[in-house]
C-alpha cells in the first residue's frame, strides 16, 4: 500500500500531505510574546521550517479565535530600483491577497482600490486595526528581501503604529528572515549607520532563532513513516542521518526520501540499512538539489567564503558574540559552534562546500 504522505522537500509542509513534526512544539515564548503584545523577530537559515512554522502558528491563532492573523511575504517589493510608493503598495497588495488563504471574510483588511489618495502600509494597517475587535498578529515574511530605503521606510512605520497598537494598529508583529535585525544594517547602505543603534526596529523584544532537528524529532518523523507503512529507520541509520545532515530539516527529508522513493522504489517490504543513506548522501551532492545550490550561492558573498575558507585550511576560527561575518554564517546555517570550535553544520557540507571552492 503507497502511503499517502512523503517527505517533503519543496515549499512549506502540510499535515495531511507530508510527514512533519509540529513546529510548534517548543515555542512558547512566541505565545507569551503575543500575549504580550510585543514585536520580535524570527530567523533561520533557508528551508528550515520558517514558513511552515508561519502558517501553521497563524492558522492556529485564528482557529482558537482570540486573534485575527496572517503571514505575508514582502518579497515582491525586494529590489533595488523600486520606490517607497510602489513598495508599500506591492506590500499592502500582498497582505490583502494572502489574508483570504487565512481569514473569514469579515476579518479581511480593507480591499485596497478603495483608497484614493497615496496609501502607505502605516495608515492601512491602521485603518485595518480600527475596524477589528480583536488583536491582529501579523508575521511579515522575507523581510530581509527588501533593500535600503525601503526597508528602513517599513521598519519606521512599524516603529510609528507600535505606540498606538493593539486598537489602532497590529498587536504583535514579527518580522521573519535569513537573518537577525542587527544584520539589516549591512543591507542599508554600509557606510552609514542608518540602521545601527537608532534601528528603527529598535522595539523588538526578542530575536528567536529556529533550531535544527534532535535526534529525538528526526526519530519521531521517521516513525511517521513507519506508521504508514511499516518500514522502520533503525536507530543506527537514524544516528547516521543525524551525523550527515546535522538536524537540517531539509536535508533529514531529503535523505529519508531519497532512500524510500528514489533507492527503494517506495517498496516498504525492503529493509533500510546504512548504506542506503551513503548512497543518498552521494546523490543529494550529485545532483545539487536547490536547497544545496543556494547554499553554494551564498559561498560567493566575500565574508562568506573568508570564513569558509578558513576553515578548509585549518585555521583555529574561535567563536566571538562581536564577529559579525561568524555570526552571519552561523545563522545562514552553513557552519556552528561546537564546544570551542566553529566546524561546518553536517557531514554533507563538509564534503561539498570545499569540492566547490
Amino acid at each position: 500500500m503507497k502511503s499517502k504522505r512523503y517527505f517533503n522537500t519543496t515549499g512549506f509542509c502540510m499535515p495531511d500531505t507530508h510527514y512533519m513534526i509540529d513546529p510548534l512544539r517548543n515555542q512558547k515564548i512566541i505565545f507569551d510574546l503575543i500575549e504580550k503584545k510585543q514585536y520580535f523577530t524570527i530567523h533561520a537559515p533557508r528551508q528550515t521550517g520558517k514558513t511552515t512554522l508561519l502558517h501553521e502558528l497563524a492558522h492556529r491563532l485564528n482557529k482558537e479565535g482570540k486573534y485575527v492573523s496572517v503571514v505575508f511575504s514582502v518579497e515582491s517589493a525586494g529590489y533595488r530600483s523600486i520606490t517607497e510608493e510602489t513598495a508599500n503598495s506591492k506590500i499592502i497588495d500582498s497582505l490583502y491577497r494572502n489574508a483570504k488563504n487565512f481569514l473569514l471574510k469579515e476579518y479581511y483588511p480593507p480591499l485596497p482600490e478603495t483608497y484614493k489618495n497615496k496609501l502607505t502600509l502605516e495608515n492601512y494597517l491602521s485603518d485595518w486595526a480600527e475596524k477589528m475587535e480583536k488583536p491582529i498578529v501579523l508575521l511579515l515574511d522575507e523581510i530581509d528581501s527588501l533593500y535600503d530605503d525601503v526597508l528602513v521606510s517599513v521598519l519606521r512605520q512599524l516603529r510609528n503604529g507600535f505606540q498606538i497598537r493593539p486598537k489602532r494598529f497590529p498587536s504583535t508583529v514579527a518580522l521573519v528572515g535569513l537573518r537577525d535585525v542587527r544584520e539589516y544594517k549591512t543591507k542599508v547602505r554600509p557606510s552609514e549607520a542608518s540602521l545601527g543603534s537608532g534601528s528603527p526596529f529598535n522595539i523588538k523584544a526578542e530575536s528567536i532563532l529556529l533550531g535544527t532537528f534532535t535526534k529525538e524529532d528526526i526519530t519521531e518523523l521517521y516513525s511517521q513513516h513507519t506508521k504508514d507503512t511499516g518500514q522502520i529507520f533503525s536507530k543506527e541509520v537514524v544516528d547516521r542521518i543525524y551525523e550527515l545532515t546535522g538536524g537540517q530539516p531539509w536535508l533529514v527529508n531529503a535523505v529519508a526520501n531519497e532512500i524510500v522513493e528514489k533507492i527503494l522504489k517506495s517498496d516498504y517490504t525492503k529493509k533500510i540499512t546504512l548504506a542506503h543513506a551513503e548512497e543518498a548522501k552521494e546523490n543529494l551532492i550529485a545532483r545539487r538539489d536547490t536547497h544545496l545550490d543556494s547554499l553554494l550561492d551564498k559561498l560567493k558573498e566575500p565574508r562568506v567564503k573568508n570564513i569558509v575558507s578558513a576553515i578548509i585550511n585549518g585555521d583555529s576560527l574561535v567563536y566571538d558574540n562581536f564577529n559579525d561575518d561568524l555570526r552571519y554564517v552561523i545563522d545562514l546555517g552553513i557552519i556552528r559552534k561546537e564546544k570551542y570550535d566553529i566546524i561546518f553544520s553536517n557531514e554533507i557540507y563538509r564534503e561539498i562546500i570545499p569540492r566547490v571552492l
